[in-house]
Parts: structure tokens; sequence; C-alpha cells
């Protein structure tokens, strides 16, 4: 089942980093492997796996609701294993504020789309693209695979 979701997690992620990059890898990159081990400890915690300058692979875990977000250059690739929420996308955030360099944080969305996600589930937010988890059945647990866009524009 790990390496399904791996699998399915990693494929997407090239999916999204071909398209934007328009191009593969350079010669003699190395693969990187993440033992299970590794991956559940991630998960109890929730905490990134994985994190380099094109790329990101975070073991989410969500107990209750969050801030609204906009990431100015990441694409989270969402891979839901358990539990549900809801996320509202699109609209605007209501007080946003810079938390960090090409990050944004608000208390809420205005006028965006709310989206159950459950088991199974895969839901793409582009860059600058707000987003917000709503309501959680805990514990949610998910991958998250943020790809850097070039030019840090949807």
């Amino acid at each position: 089942m790990r390496k399904t979701v791996v699998t399915i997690t990693l494929s997407l992620l090239g999916a999204v980093l071909v398209a934007q990059a328009g191009s593969t890898s350079p010669p003699g990159a190395a693969a990187t492997y993440l033992p299970s081990s590794q991956v559940a400890a991630a998960f109890e915690k929730g905490m990134p796996l994985l994190e380099t300058p094109g790329y990101k692979i975070h073991a989410s875990r969500r107990e209750a609701p969050g801030m609204a977000e906009v990431h100015v250059k990441d694409v989270d690739v969402i891979y839901v294993l358990g539990g549900a929420a809801t996320i509202v996308t699109g609209g605007s955030v209501v007080d946003g504020k810079a938390t960090a360099s090409d990050e944004v944080r608000g208390a809420s969305i205005e006028g965006g789309n709310a989206q159950r996600l459950a088991k199974g589930d895969v839901l793409v937010v582009p860059n600058g693209v707000p987003h917000q988890f709503t309501e959680v059945t805990s514990p949610f647990l998910y991958y998250v695979v943020k790809s850097t866009a070039a030019g840090g524009r949807p």
C-alpha cells in the first residue's frame, strides 16, 4: 500500500515538474529512497520528508482547521491517505500577511469554493491560489508534493 502511495505521489510530482520545466532531470541525478519507518515517523508528527530547491514532499498530519494560505511559487499536489477534510480554494485571503518569503497567511477565505477531501482523493492547488482547511476529521493524513514554479507566477 505505501509503495503504491509513494509511486502515485512521485508520479504526480514528475508530471508537475515536467509540465512546468519542460525538461527532465539533469544527467547523473540520483533517486531518493525513503524507508517506510521514516515515512511513518514523519506522519506521526506531520513533517517534511524531503525538501529541495525545486520540490518538497511533506507527510502532513492535520488535527484541526488551519489558516488561509497562498504560496506564491509552490504548487501543492495533495494525496489523501486517511481521514477527511473540507478545503476552500480560490477567492481572496482575509487579513493576509506575509509570513515568509513568497508565503501569505490570513484568517479566512472570502468567496472561495469548498471541496470535501477523503481517502484516495487528489487535489492540485496552483501557486497563487488561496486555500484553507476549514473542517477536519482527525487525524487527516495526506502527502503534499510542492513543486516550485519557474518565475513564481501561475
